[in-house]
């Protein structure tokens, strides 16, 4: 296995590796080559499915009927083809 010594971590990052660190119950070092795989776009975040626009899933069935009524209503004219427009 390889070894690197890294030095010159700002608070930013060194907080960024801590929090990762306590919050997945991982040793600092372990939270430090996650994250630089992860920045290599070596692993995918856990948390999602590499699909571009992930991070909205969680609106995704928020709507009520109503609301998605009125966003169709607002919508429909945008179906209408202005052959004009091809020529």
């Amino acid at each position: 296995m390889n070894q690197l010594t890294l030095s010159g971590f700002d608070e930013e990052l060194a907080g960024r590796i801590r929090h990762l660190a306590n919050q997945e119950g991982l040793s600092l070092s372990q939270a430090a080559l996650r994250l630089l795989r992860l920045g290599a776009g070596l692993d995918q975040p856990k948390d999602t499915d590499g699909t571009v626009g992930s991070s909205l899933d969680h609106l995704i069935g928020t709507w009520t009927a109503e609301e998605a009524t009125e966003m169709n209503n607002a919508l429909k004219d945008f179906e209408q083809i202005d052959e004009s427009m091809w020529k």
